[in-house]
């Protein structure tokens, strides 16, 4: 393993907080709001259709996020790292962590790693970025913790059918709250903890950081199809906001303290 310096040069900047002024009550997420792969893993020997494609990033959720925040005077944290180098919501304990294998692609560059291989991706990757999250919920004591995700329309051949997801880990206040106002606010099809759930290890930011520390917290997940475009984008902002929001404020007052 490197030292210390050349570790931080080669792997570059791993978080990124924008909209950094904002002092709205929510605090956005995006885990994967990035495909970038530092140089020296050579793209973890993946061609550039893979590089892509969403197993190396959510497509569209950084820039849904960041037209969430402009709506909701709300800061964000994103990763800059892509998921294949270290997926920041998962544990480093997760077998999905740092992922050989996505989907039907096999990741060379992640196969038959060392111990000392994955412990610098996890001082290099997750460590900042966990210390980051910690810091601004720290410093700015928000009343919410809201992750944005975007997930395939099919995977493994499969086509999936619900458009958008409300997702919950320890803490199901708010995801319900979501779900009981989802007809006043879109005719999408909406599912609670779909396509994925807490059994599927995806609410670890969820639970370490907004369960852990009484906020209400929820993950919202978009099916990419719905962003592919700028505009599409700020149509699903303009949905989403104003219902969390809603739900937010259907919570007990003790919940919104």
């Amino acid at each position: 393993m490197c030292g210390a310096g050349s570790i931080e040069k080669r792997y570059g900047p791993v978080v990124e907080v924008a909209f950094g002024d904002r002092t709205g009550p929510f605090l956005l997420v995006c885990e994967h709001a990035s495909q970038h792969i530092p140089a020296h893993l050579n793209n973890l020997g993946l061609a550039p259709a893979a590089l892509d494609s969403h197993i190396a990033w959510d497509p569209g959720a950084g820039a849904l996020t960041r037209q969430m925040a402009r709506r909701l005077d709300a800061p964000v944290v994103a990763g800059t790292i892509s998921r294949l180098v270290y997926d920041c919501n998962r544990p480093p304990d997760a077998t999905d962590a740092i992922p050989d294998r996505s989907e039907s692609y096999a990741i060379p560059g992640n196969t038959n790693l060392s111990a000392a291989d994955k412990a610098e991706r996890i001082a290099e990757v997750y460590t900042p970025f966990r210390d980051r999250l910690a810091t601004e919920i720290a410093k700015r004591a928000p009343k919410a913790l809201i992750t944005v995700h975007s997930f395939t329309p099919i995977y493994d051949g499969t086509r999936r059918e619900v458009q958008i997801g409300v997702l919950h880990g320890t803490d199901p206040a708010l995801a319900q709250a979501m779900m009981d106002q989802a007809q006043d606010h879109s005719a999408h099809i909406i599912r609670l903890n779909q396509p994925y759930s807490q059994a599927d290890g995806v609410t670890h930011t969820l639970d370490l950081y907004g369960a852990a520390n009484d906020l209400p917290n929820v993950m919202i997940e978009v099916r990419n199809d719905l962003l592919q475009t700028a505009d599409a984008q700020a149509q699903i902002a303009d949905l989403l906001c104003p219902w969390l929001i809603d739900a937010m404020a259907s919570l007990p007052a003790e919940a919104q303290q």
